[in-house]
């Protein structure tokens, strides 16, 4: 027997309807390419919004309409994001550090008919244009007076002249609304469309599980890009819970952030640790925290525990959190329950140097290599799966990717290595590629970059495998060394022997001025296995 309830659709739009009328007084705090910073409600971005949908329907963008975004963090982008899907596009953003390559067949599988760029990505779309879908149209978003030469439209220009508000169309909730590029290891990106009803879905589990940061009065500033997984979920959270964005355009070293964050009294902030790396430096030369930081967000990779540590002493609280583009994107996150918060400090980040535990919404479950479902015991170690309400259920156009993808009962494969403790805890020992088999026995290159990473002299590292004649591969350490100096081999070594078996060692330890990353701020592992494939370990 069904029940009788009202079956409205879930929309996008209803969101930031929603966040102009409750929490109209909200901000949108933007620095600007133009060189300055802008300031906005929620109730003016809304108006904002309905011209820009006016605008987006006078160049003839139909239902399902790809339209692409290049661009950094901010109001115009923020606005991109609910005009193009409230009027039945499909809002795409780009990543600009992707390569060439992969920028131009990532424009061309999504067939594009429009593309919003920033003035500072103006040069690049010049040099690929002629590359990508005949008939794009480009807007540069920015007004008349810097407006750069060449055939492009103005976004204010869009705007002029169109009504304020508009008359939000109703269509079923799977509609198509936002479509994010996976950066994989492997082969062509891979495309994640996400639905209205995902993203309004993920909104709500993102505020439910976050709720110190995302309510309202408290000031977030997203560092992770937009155009990474829709910021993490955040330019649909923090309007839907009142929360005001506070976005670092395209300045994102240390000395910029926190310049940014003590002037705007940021509460949260969320990001890489790449990222956080260069804002605890200046936090080191400043010899304080931004005033107002209270709480940080990280992911997209592993947060060193002497990160946490670093942030923690200082009476920010560090959630550390793990997700994918496929997920839309976050999984888990790891605040600590009530009975959890007296533990000693060392316990304590001993826990939060976990990915945390699932938000409602999403299931875990490993499996060892025949697909039997291992137990959640913080033992037993096995390939992650996932399956949930935002969760993809295919990717775009892509049937070959897809017959791999996920199981027999449709649970989403993540390529992931981990364990899941009696509390729920997830913990990434590795990705699956990045596991180092040495003599039939498997070595956590994650588990030693992190020992090393505490070293104050290691500003970054990486660990891969490279071949060996007798025992298939053994670990390559390869050190970024901090500007204090080069650390010892020897010390290296003895920090490691604490904590690890000495087969478990590397074998050779290389320094280098920097690390090859990938678009989404990662140490491109693919890269270091190519770089370093044919180096000579000592006792090979």
């Amino acid at each position: 027997m069904q029940g009788s309830m009202m079956m409205r659709p879930l929309k996008i739009a209803d969101i930031l309807s929603y966040a102009a009328e409750i929490h109209p007084l909200s901000e949108v705090v933007s620095v600007r390419t133009e060189g300055d910073i802008h300031r906005q409600t929620y109730a003016g971005t809304a108006r904002r919004v309905a011209k820009l949908a006016h605008g987006l329907v006078s160049q003839g963008m139909q239902t399902g309409d790809r339209v692409a975004t290049l661009a950094w963090n901010g109001y115009r982008h923020l606005e991109l994001y609910y005009a193009i899907s409230g009027a039945g596009g499909v809002c795409h953003t780009i990543n600009p550090r992707l390569s060439a390559e992969q920028m131009t067949y990532i424009v061309n599988h999504a067939n594009d008919t429009m593309l919003f760029v920033d003035t500072t990505f103006v040069p690049l779309v010049a040099a690929l244009r002629d590359q990508w879908p005949a008939g794009l149209k480009v807007v540069v978003m920015t007004d008349r007076d810097h407006m750069p030469e060449g055939d492009f439209l103005c976004y204010e220009e869009l705007l002029d002249g169109q009504s304020d508000s508009f008359d939000w169309p109703d269509f079923p909730e799977d509609t198509a609304a936002g479509l994010c590029y996976t950066s994989g290891t492997t082969g062509n990106p891979k495309g994640t469309l996400y639905t209205h009803r995902s993203t309004v879905l993920h909104a709500m589990m993102v505020g439910l599980s976050l709720p110190t940061a995302l309510q309202p009065g408290k000031r977030i500033l997203p560092v992770v890009p937009l155009f990474h997984v829709n910021a993490w979920g955040l330019p649909y959270a923090a309007p839907l819970t009142g929360a005001s964005l506070i976005f670092p355009g395209g300045a994102l070293d240390g000395e910029s952030l926190f310049r940014l964050m003590d002037n705007e009294k940021v509460y949260s902030a969320w990001g890489v640790p790449t990222v956080w790396l260069g804002l605890q430096g200046e936090i080191t030369k400043q010899g304080r925290m931004p005033e107002g930081l209270g709480d940080m967000v990280v992911g997209g990779s592993a947060a060193p525990a002497s990160m946490i540590q670093f942030f923690e002493e200082g009476d920010v609280n560090v959630c550390h959190a793990w997700g994918m583009t496929e997920m839309s994107p976050i999984g888990t996150q790891g605040n600590l329950p009530d009975h959890l918060n007296d533990k000693p400090m060392a316990e304590r980040i001993a826990i939060k140097s976990k990915q945390g535990r699932r938000v409602f919404g999403v299931d875990l479950k490993i499996v060892d290599e025949d697909g039997k479902r291992l137990p959640h015991d913080g033992e037993a170690a096995g390939e992650l799966y996932v399956r949930g309400n935002a969760i993809t259920s295919g990717y775009f156009e892509n049937e070959e990717a897809n017959k791999t993808a996920f199981d027999a009962d449709g649970w989403f494969g993540t390529g992931d290595v981990a364990t899941i403790d009696t509390h729920g805890f997830l913990t990434i020992t590795d990705r699956a590629k990045d596991l180092i088999k040495s003599g039939g026995e498997w070595i956590s290159s994650l588990d030693l970059e992190n020992t090393v990473m505490a070293h104050p002299k290691v500003a970054n590292c990486a660990v891969i495998a490279v071949p060996h004649p007798k025992w298939d591969e053994r670990p390559l350490m390869i050190v970024v060394p901090s500007p204090e100096g080069k650390p010892e081999v020897g010390d290296l070594m003895d920090m490691l022997k604490e904590h690890f078996a000495t087969w478990q060692l590397p074998d050779d330890v290389v320094f280098v001025e920097d690390l090859p990353m990938t678009a989404t701020g990662k140490v491109s592992k693919l890269t270091l296995r190519k770089q370093f494939g044919d180096h000579k370990l000592p006792d090979a």
